[in-house]
């Protein structure tokens, strides 16, 4: 994917035969239906406004879990579903994204505790394990107080009398989501991110197309199709409003935040799993630095441009402090990110017959209109399932018998070969004199398709070269960047391709001129064209700082709006 397939796209999926089915909105949702669309034979495109995974989806807790707050809740259809989800990705649709991570759960009380949440996590264990058809991770182990301080050098004394060991998974969201875009594209859907609908098409009262603008030209196109299902997120009732219809699905918008702190600032091996008096605050281990989140808080704002407020960041840091032996303050972030949830609304509006019966993880389709889906609600793990749903209402269930999903045993990109690849980690980094460390990384993030970094390099020996302001990245990564995964923007390759924009310090500010350079040079930029780039991702870093330091979601919208997002033709 590339700036002039992108192009080839839009002109396709305006001047071609009508689509079968036109998703809205590429976040993992709409990746997925894409995908599912597709690999049944369906004539398939998809559009979104801002970036791939622009919206929500690169903003979770990057976990791929059953949820243990839902099976206190005695969820357990969403929770069996969700853990086979989990082993689906885990095993075989995306081993290379997706990786087991063990957590502790806190025995506060001796005696009592113990015994209710071993069952707890039992069941939890069991429910994924049970009508399994792939491998599971291990079951729970019990651990002392003594097991924990080794498990977790850095727990505050006293702060529990022991713990329950469990594994869940985690995974790079931005990533899983571009991955989901790049496989439908490989089996023919034509993508084509930064293409705002501004209207929907009609024939009669049915809906048989899209309105759409090109927010890189300004370029307007209709885009004829059979059915046109809505993934859309926080914006559902925006794209539904475009209907001229009060029916729909509702939706109400959370925000959740997490933080970021460097690996060596916290001991331990493993992740923790804290209740709070608000939401659940995970402690989350990745490669060199650790996640910590997440808050739980209806959010009125601009839900274009969610930030995080420093009341934010002190909630997490005092929740972490509760457990850390050696608390944590603000001069330990290095960085954070906000994102909303879309939670379902009780009900629906008025002229909608699917009726959702609570505010819940779990999602709903609707026929909003004859031709206009919507699908909300849900959880990242459970996106395959989710997409099934939606082409399955879009078919009918006469025609989805006929062509059923494939989804489950289809690989996503990397996928395929991964495992072997694994084996030849002191191969590959005798070849491009990388660490093996340096080829983990590369698989982790590729998969199979790190031949594609290895072309590049083959192409030009100074990709293999570490980014000098960010040496956790090769230069490598920033041109396949924009000539396979679709960058069109500076920040598009600091926010989604890699994770610079709050793993690495002051936004990875440290690197922006070497990533200018590389990005001008691979997508044509002349001189004036990269300095607005580097300019608009500046700008764009230090709106969020300032909303960083304001005590609430209205100050930090204010102070947010100094940077205007690209491109809001």
């Amino acid at each position: 994917m590339n700036p002039e397939s992108r192009r080839a796209a839009l002109r396709e999926m305006a001047d071609g035969p009508a689509l079968d089915i036109l998703v809205i909105g590429g976040g993992i949702t709409g990746a997925g239906v894409a995908l599912d669309a597709v690999t049944r034979g369906l004539r398939t495109g998809i559009v979104e406004a801002q970036d791939w995974a622009g919206g929500t989806s690169r903003w979770s807790s990057k976990l791929v879990h059953g949820g243990l707050r839902y099976l206190q809740q005695l969820d357990f259809k969403l929770v069996t579903e969700a853990l086979h989800e989990r082993e689906r990705l885990l095993y075989t649709l995306a081993p290379h994204l997706v990786k087991p991570v063990p957590f502790l759960y806190p025995i506060l009380h001796r005696f009592w505790e113990r015994p209710y949440v071993t069952a707890g996590i039992g069941l939890y264990d069991t429910l994924a394990h049970v009508g399994s058809k792939v491998a599971s991770m291990p079951f729970h182990r019990h651990l002392s107080r003594r097991g924990v301080q080794e498990a977790f050098p850095s727990i505050k004394p006293g702060a529990m009398v022991g713990a329950v060991k469990y594994w869940d998974g985690r995974v790079d969201d931005a990533r899983l989501v571009l991955t989901l875009i790049r496989t439908a594209a490989g089996y023919g859907a034509l993508a084509a991110s930064r293409t705002k609908v501004t209207g929907l098409l009609k024939d009669d009262d049915a809906v048989v197309g899209a309105r759409v603008t090109d927010l890189e030209t300004g370029e307007s196109f209709e885009i004829r199709a059979r059915k046109v299902i809505a993934a859309t997120g926080v914006w559902t009732e925006e794209t539904q409003d475009l209907a001229d219809t009060d029916g729909g699905l509702k939706v109400m918008a959370s925000k959740g935040i997490h933080i970021v702190v460097p690996r060596e600032r916290i001991k331990g091996e493993v992740g923790l799993i804290l209740q709070t008096e608000k939401s659940v605050l995970f402690v989350i281990p990745w490669e060199h630095y650790w996640i910590i989140g997440t808050t739980d808080t209806p959010y009125e704002q601009d839900i274009s441009a969610p930030v995080v407020t420093a009341a934010d960041i002190d909630y997490v840091i005092d929740h972490a402090n509760v457990v850390l032996a050696e608390p944590l303050t603000r001069e330990d972030v290095i960085g954070s990110f906000a994102g909303l949830r879309p939670l379902l609304q009780p009900g629906v509006k008025e002229g909608t017959e699917t009726v959702s019966t609570k505010v819940s993880r779990e999602h709903t389709v609707a026929e909003v209109v004859p031709g206009l889906i919507s699908i909300a609600g849900g959880k990242l793990t459970t996106y395959r399932i989710m997409a099934q749903d939606a082409v399955d209402f879009a078919l009918g269930k006469d025609r989805a018998k006929q062509l059923p999903s494939v989804t489950e045993r289809t690989l996503l990109h990397g996928a395929d070969g991964y495992l072997p690849l694994t084996r030849q980690v002191e191969q590959i980094s005798n070849r491009y004199g990388w660490t093996p460390e340096t080829v983990e990384h590369l698989l982790n993030r590729y998969g199979s398709a790190i031949c594609e970094i290895g072309a590049l390099v083959d192409e030009r020996a100074d990709l293999a070269e570490p980014l000098q302001g960010a040496p956790d990245y090769v230069r490598a990564e920033i041109v396949q960047a924009a000539r396979n995964e679709g960058v069109l923007h500076l920040g598009d390759a600091f926010h989604t391709r890699t994770r610079m924009s709050y793993d690495q310090p002051d936004h990875g500010l440290a690197v922006v001129e070497e990533v200018a350079d590389l990005l001008a040079e691979e997508l044509d930029w002349d001189a004036e064209r990269r300095a607005e780039e580097v300019r608009a991702y500046r700008d764009l870093c230090a709106a969020e700082d300032a909303a960083a330091q304001t005590a609430d979601d209205t100050a930090a919208a204010a102070a947010r709006a100094a940077a205007p997002s690209l491109n809001t033709l």
